[in-house]
C-alpha cells in the first residue's frame, strides 16, 4: 500500500454553505505533505474530517486503503494528530496529561512517554505542570502525545503557529526526524510558506475549499522560472538594444518600466555595461529566483498547474 490518505469528492457544507467542496486529496505512504491555502480556504475542515472529528456531507475517505466511517477506531489508532492547538489540563503535570491521553487510548507503556518526552526535548520536565509552559513547549508536548503510541501518520494543523523562529526550526527538525528515522508519513499545514518549502515533499494547494493542484516540490524547482528584472524609464530602447545587441529573444516587457529577460546565459553585468554605453538610465537590475511563495500566489490569483 502506497497511499495513505486518498479522498474521493470530499465535500462539506454547514448551514448550506460549502466550506470544502469535491477534494481528491492523496498522500503517499513516507512522505510529508503541505497543505497550503489562505486562511478561511477549509485546511482546517479537511483535517478534521480525515480524523473522524468531524462527518463529511458527501465523498469519501480512505485511510491505509479502508474506507473511514464512524466506527473506523482502528485506522484511527493507527493516526496522531494536532488540530487548531494542542488542549491540555493546565493544572496537571506533562507525564499526568500523557498517561490520560493513554489510558483513553487503551495504551499502557510509561516508557513510551518517556520515549516521546525525549524525542521532543522535553526530557526531564514531565513533572512540571502544563500551565507553566511556553507556547513551544507545548507545540513540543502536542507533538509528543501524538507520537506515544508510533502512529504511522501524523496531522498537524499550523504546528509552528505562534512559535518565535528557534521554535518554527525545531519544530521542523521535528518533523524531518519522526519522518526519516521512524517512516511517519506527515500531513501538515501552514502558512508559512518558506517553512513548507523546507520541509515537505509534496503539496496540495486549497482555495475557497477546492484542491486547484497537487505537485511535488521538486518539480517546482525544476519547472520554476528564474530572470532578471530591469526597471528603466526607456524601456522600448532598452528592449531593442538588448535584442539587436545582446542577441537575447526571451524578454517581456510587463509594465510601463519593467522588463523581464529570461535567457538563461546573460549576466546582469552584460545588460548593464550595454545600457550604460548607451546612455540609458538603469534604476534597478536583479536576478530573480522564483520561490515556492511565487509558485503559491501565482495558482491562488489563478494561473496555470504546472505542466
Amino acid at each position: 500500500m502506497n497511499t495513505v490518505i486518498r479522498t474521493f469528492e470530499l465535500t462539506k457544507a454547514v448551514k448550506g454553505r460549502t466550506i470544502v467542496s469535491n477534494v481528491n486529496l492523496n498522500v503517499k505512504k513516507g512522505e510529508i505533505y503541505g497543505l497550503l491555502g489562505p486562511n478561511g480556504a477549509g485546511k482546517t475542515t479537511i483535517m478534521k474530517m480525515l480524523t473522524g472529528l468531524i462527518i463529511p456531507t458527501s465523498g469519501e475517505i480512505m485511510l491505509f486503503g479502508k474506507k473511514l466511517v464512524e466506527t473506523s477506531k482502528e485506522s484511527l489508532k493507527r493516526v496522531g494528530s494536532i488540530i487548531e492547538y494542542p488542549i491540555f489540563f493546565e493544572h496537571l503535570t506533562a507525564m499526568e496529561n500523557l498517561q490520560i491521553h493513554c489510558e483513553y487510548l487503551g495504551f499502557y507503556d510509561k516508557k513510551a512517554i518517556y520515549q516521546a518526552l525525549d524525542l521532543v526535548q522535553l526530557k526531564g520536565i514531565e513533572d512540571k505542570k502544563v500551565k507553566d509552559f511556553s507556547l513551544g513547549m507545548k507545540q513540543r508536548l502536542g507533538i509528543a502525545r501524538a507520537v506515544i503510541t508510533k502512529p504511522e501518520l501524523i496531522v498537524l494543523d499550523e504546528p509552528t503557529n505562534g512559535l518565535d523562529p528557534i521554535g518554527i526550526k525545531d519544530m521542523r527538525d521535528l518533523i524531518r526526524t519522526l519522518n526519516k528515522e521512524y517512516g511517519i508519513t506527515f500531513l501538515f499545514s501552514s502558512h508559512i510558506l518558506g517553512e513548507i518549502e523546507q520541509v515537505a515533499d509534496r503539496i496540495g494547494v486549497i482555495q475557497q475549499g477546492q484542491l486547484i493542484d497537487e505537485v511535488s516540490l521538486s518539480d517546482i524547482r525544476q519547472r520554476r522560472t528564474d530572470y532578471i528584472e530591469l526597471v528603466t524609464s526607456n524601456v522600448q530602447r532598452s528592449a531593442f538594444l538588448l535584442e539587436q545587441e545582446l542577441h537575447i529573444s526571451n524578454l517581456k516587457i510587463v509594465q510601463d518600466k519593467r522588463i523581464r529577460i529570461y535567457d538563461a546565459g546573460i549576466s546582469t553585468g552584460q545588460i548593464s555595461k550595454l545600457l550604460i554605453s548607451q546612455d540609458i538610465e538603469i534604476e534597478e537590475i536583479r536576478k530573480h529566483t522564483s520561490t515556492l511563495e511565487d509558485y503559491f500566489y501565482h495558482q491562488i490569483q489563478g494561473g496555470d498547474k504546472l505542466a
